[in-house]
């Protein structure tokens, strides 16, 4: 019989392999599949469509529809220019908590969740419980749509949801969407001095950003709908975070890029938000090409994520309140998978151990006693499905 593994030892494990999003998973994948599969536990491996990169579902309990499945993203952010006091790839414990690179975001819940897999398998669970790990969530949510497709009638059908995003072991049963461009702005080069003839790619990419800072502004003074009154802010909000371009000071910049991106909140409509900002390129485009001809404006779309918003009473919300005892309602404006998971006709809700605010940090923890409480979390949770 194979040594089972506390959830500890499983977040040391997947804490120690790499997994920054711009490089390959696989080899975690390989520990989960393996360490699954040593156990007796069904799995389903899903290939990124061109990098050597993976998703995984496991199964265990009887083949039937109707089960939980606990869902994670397997990738991290950088580490790149942080001051970390500890090996951010090595799980160290002190002052009651647990420091790494995931231990929050969100290898913590993942371990739990393979925990929790091979409890339910060894033990004979009544009911199915299920596991779904993506990739590339940190750059756009891009793993959760391919790998639910890629499902099939690979394993029986889930009817709940729970996506382990730290959320301090509360209930999240809403959270903001997102949309992203890409923004090139070509413009036509010229001495400075004479910039009236040439086109700053720059200059124009600054139109579309105080753009955004007055959109922000008309938002921020408007009364809320009933849902987006939840969130904070309580408005699809616009940003741009970084930018690039130009050649010289005394030069019209012939290039400039930046990302920009709205946090659609529920109560309104990406597709009216998309056309909003389309038209306004279009507009600023236009008088670039009055200019000259050969400027443009080039879009590629990054990431278009929906948002989360599930009606009160739902059986994903009802089993997370029973599980925790976290009885208030709560809504969140980061963006997670789950709102693909509710796209594709599970019932969702984002509940997870530690706080999202040491997610991304150097030096990023989780609290011993938010790892405890995720423990607690699962054994509940097979003890609910082995319930009649």
């Amino acid at each position: 019989m194979p040594e089972k593994l506390t959830p500890y030892q499983i977040m040391e494990k997947l804490v120690s392999f790499p997994t920054v999003s711009r490089d390959s998973n696989l080899p975690l994948i390989d520990w989960v599949q393996d360490y699954l599969e040593s156990h007796g536990v069904a799995v389903k491996r899903h290939l990124h469509a061109s990098e050597p990169k993976a998703g995984l579902w496991a199964h265990a309990g009887p083949m039937e529809d109707g089960g939980v499945v606990l869902s994670g993203h397997t990738d991290v952010v950088p580490v790149d220019g942080q001051a970390w006091s500890t090996d951010p790839f090595t799980v160290t414990e002190k002052d009651g908590r647990y420091y790494g690179r995931g231990c929050c975001d969100m290898k913590s819940f993942d371990a739990l969740a393979v925990w929790a897999v091979v409890e339910a398998h060894l033990n004979g669970t009544k009911r199915p419980l299920q596991l779904a790990f993506t990739y590339d969530e940190e750059v756009g949510l891009i793993g959760a749509d391919p790998l639910i497709e890629d499902l099939g009638d690979a394993f029986p059908r889930a009817k709940t949801a729970i996506i382990g995003e730290p959320t301090t072991m509360q209930a999240v049963t809403g959270h903001k969407g997102g949309l992203a461009w890409n923004m090139h702005f070509h413009g036509y080069e010229i001495h400075s001095s004479l910039s009236h003839r040439g086109v700053s790619a720059i200059m124009e990419g600054a139109k579309l950003i105080q753009w955004a800072n007055e959109v922000n502004a008309e938002s921020a003074a408007a009364t809320p709908n009933e849902i987006n009154a939840l969130f904070d802010p309580p408005w699809s909000n616009l940003h741009v975070g970084m930018i690039e371009g130009g050649t010289a000071h005394n030069i019209t910049a012939k290039d400039c890029e930046f990302v920009f991106s709205i946090r659609v909140a529920p109560g309104d409509d990406p597709k009216v938000w998309t056309r909003r900002v389309m038209d306004k390129v279009a507009e600023i485009e236009a008088g670039m090409q009055a200019i000259h001809p050969d400027t443009r404006i080039e879009v590629t779309e990054k990431f278009a994520g929906p948002g989360l918003f599930s009606d009160p009473g739902g059986p994903a919300e009802t089993l997370a309140r029973q599980l925790t005892g976290d009885n208030a309602r709560h809504v969140v404006s980061y963006g997670t998978e789950a709102g693909y998971f509710q796209k594709h006709g599970f019932d969702a809700v984002v509940c997870g151990p530690g706080d999202i605010q040491q997610a991304h940090q150097p030096d990023e923890f989780i609290e011993v006693s938010q790892f405890e409480a995720g423990h607690t979390f699962m054994r509940r949770l097979l003890d609910h499905l082995n319930q009649d």
